[in-house]
């Protein structure tokens, strides 16, 4: 999962970009709007933090780019400009969520995680890795062009994982977003569904952090 922080102030970058890494995340950061505007049509980010007080190009003016070209990532807009109108003026551009300086961190990175969460339940897209491919609209799956049969459970489990990738996802969270109710023994049942699921895939695509949890490059 690979995050753009868009953030001119040198300390908070820094602070953001560390303690998303702390979480699994793959991070890109960029002090002004140019850098930002470059950095997103180079490389495919799951989602944006963006700062609207920006030197160079301002914050709204980066997120009427990056929405003139792509309407689905989502984007989360940082700022200390805590006027209604800015607020509005923000999502009316197609701004996500909104959050106003100062804030703690485990707040950002609870809407953050809402945020993917949300797009991965609604997109429907082909998530290809190596020789793998996740049809999500049709819950489907193929290793090279042969198709995969999994169990409902199996197929969730990995459809999570892959729409996560880069980032390491404990056992709390996939029991979390993949079972739909509270199940007893659900530790053991998720053991059990990674490792039938694992037999089905290629070696070591489902890689285990230790500590950390499961994650797919």
């Amino acid at each position: 999962m690979k995050l753009l922080i868009v953030e001119d102030n040198e300390s908070l970058q820094a602070a953001l970009v560390k303690g998303f890494k702390k979480f699994g995340y793959t991070v890109d950061a960029a002090k002004d709007g140019e850098e930002a505007l470059e950095l997103f049509f180079a490389n495919l980010y799951s989602l944006v933090l963006l700062d609207l007080n920006l030197p160079k190009l301002d914050g709204l003016e980066v997120l009427r780019e990056i929405r003139t070209v792509n309407q689905e990532i989502p984007i989360l807009i940082l700022s200390a400009r805590s006027q209604v109108e800015e607020k509005i003026a923000g999502l009316d551009l197609g701004a996500n969520d909104y959050l106003v300086k100062p804030f703690h961190f485990t707040e950002l990175e609870a809407r953050v995680r809402a945020l993917l969460r949300r797009d991965f339940k609604t997109s429907h897209t082909l998530i290809e890795i190596d020789d793998v491919t996740v049809d999500t609209a049709s819950k489907r799956v193929f290793i090279a062009e042969t198709e995969v049969v999994l169990p409902k459970k199996e197929y969730a489990i990995l459809a999570y994982l892959t729409s996560h990738r880069g980032k390491s996802i404990t056992s709390t969270e996939l029991i979390d977003n993949v079972w739909e109710s509270d199940v007893d023994d659900a530790f053991n049942s998720l053991r059990v569904h990674l490792s039938n699921l694992r037999k089905k895939l290629p070696h070591d695509f489902i890689k285990n952090a230790r500590g950390r949890g499961y994650y797919v490059e």
